[in-house]
């Protein structure tokens, strides 16, 4: 029995074959001088979903040897078990980011016995400052869910959005829109957002021309399109809610995510990987650079696991190549990168907890 065991396992892994991709349009990265102060503001928490060290290197060879991420000037190690389990998902990883609280594997926004807990948001609006979150999944996904509601169950979609209109959240950008509007229980969650105040945008080009209040821009119906199609969507998205956000003298927190990366990693599909990488990066660097001009924003770089079990194999650094192979088409228990730019950013480095991450934002926003 062991020796078939043994067999099967091997049978396994020779099954994940060697993929190899070049990236065509590699971009330029400049040096973004950091910042001198130590009045930390704002808090810019941007999530890799599925992002390890091995990514960032791939990615890092895609683009012959320049990452925007290169920038941050100080760096850790983010630790991922979670209760009972040594392998996180997006939805306990995310809940750790996000309320600084240990939980169940699939749990959203909740302690491991269920009770909800609040998260950077709630704290922030609590303190008097705006809030923000901008990703390119659906929003009824586990991470901007960890932000913005409670369940023991992630995969409770409705719930968990119809919950939106009780998070004092101030901007949003994701897609998703068809959770909000064709729902079983008969609800119209837009309708309902609108009688709180928020407007609702379902354009992504009217978004870009907003000036006013809090809002909601929803105007896709599942995910964002691809990178290919979307262009420096998210880019754009989120220095429009950096900027609508510091409108507010106390300061803001506001969460970016990658979010497809995580897809890619579960499809085992190294292109489209790279490119949702490099997307991110670029992002990083919009926000790097946002951050520098304003001399009082934190930003954060970090993931909630990784996904793939990414291994590089081989490449050529002067072509952009990278010849890779998975080793599952599921999460993997690999510590994940923690990268720091702008005041306070000394405050993450060496190994941590994934929830002391929260804690540390906490405690630097006096939250």
């Amino acid at each position: 029995m062991a020796i078939a065991c043994v067999i099967t396992q091997f049978a396994c892994a020779e099954n994940f074959e060697k993929q190899t991709y070049t990236h065509p349009n590699p971009y330029p990265v400049e040096t973004i001088k950091a910042p001198k102060g130590k009045k930390v503001k704002n808090v810019i928490m941007m999530i890799g979903d599925g992002m390890s060290l091995v990514h960032i290197q791939s990615a890092w060879t895609c683009n012959r040897g320049h990452l925007w991420l290169e920038n941050a000037t100080h760096i850790g190690l983010s630790e991922t078990p979670i209760v009972r389990r040594l392998i996180a998902d997006s939805a306990s990883g995310g809940t750790a980011l996000a309320t600084g609280t240990q939980t169940l594997y699939h749990a959203v926004g909740v302690d491991p016995e269920g009770n909800p807990v609040p998260s950077l948001i709630n704290y922030a609006h609590d303190k008097g400052l705006s809030t923000g979150v901008a990703v390119t999944c659906r929003l009824w996904d586990a991470t901007p869910c960890d932000y913005m509601a409670h369940n023991i169950d992630r995969d409770l979609e409705e719930n968990l959005i119809g919950q939106f209109p009780d998070c004092p959240v101030d901007y949003v950008f994701g897609g998703g829109a068809k959770m909000f509007e064709k729902r079983e229980d008969g609800r119209n969650i837009f309708d309902e957002l609108k009688a709180k105040g928020y407007n609702i945008s379902r354009s992504y080009e009217d978004f870009l021309q907003w000036n006013g209040g809090k809002t909601y821009c929803v105007p896709f119906d599942k995910d964002t399109p691809d990178p290919e199609f979307r262009g420096d969507m998210l880019a754009k998205a989120s220095l429009k809610e950096a900027d609508l956000l510091s409108k507010n003298k106390k300061g803001f927190f506001l969460m970016v995510e990658g979010s497809q990366l995580d897809d890619f990693g579960h499809s085992n599909n190294i292109g489209m990987l790279m490119e949702e990488t490099l997307d991110f990066d670029q992002t990083v660097g919009a926000m790097m650079k946002w951050a520098a001009e304003d001399g009082e924003t934190l930003v954060i770089v970090t993931a909630d696991h990784e996904t793939g079990g990414l291994a590089l194999i081989g490449g050529d650094l002067d072509e952009g190549r990278v010849e890779v192979k998975f080793t599952t088409d599921d999460h993997s228990g690999t510590m994940v990168p923690v990268y720091a730019f702008g005041p306070g950013a000394e405050n993450f480095t060496g190994f941590m907890k994934q929830k002391d991450i929260c804690w540390k934002i906490k405690e630097i926003l006096k939250l």
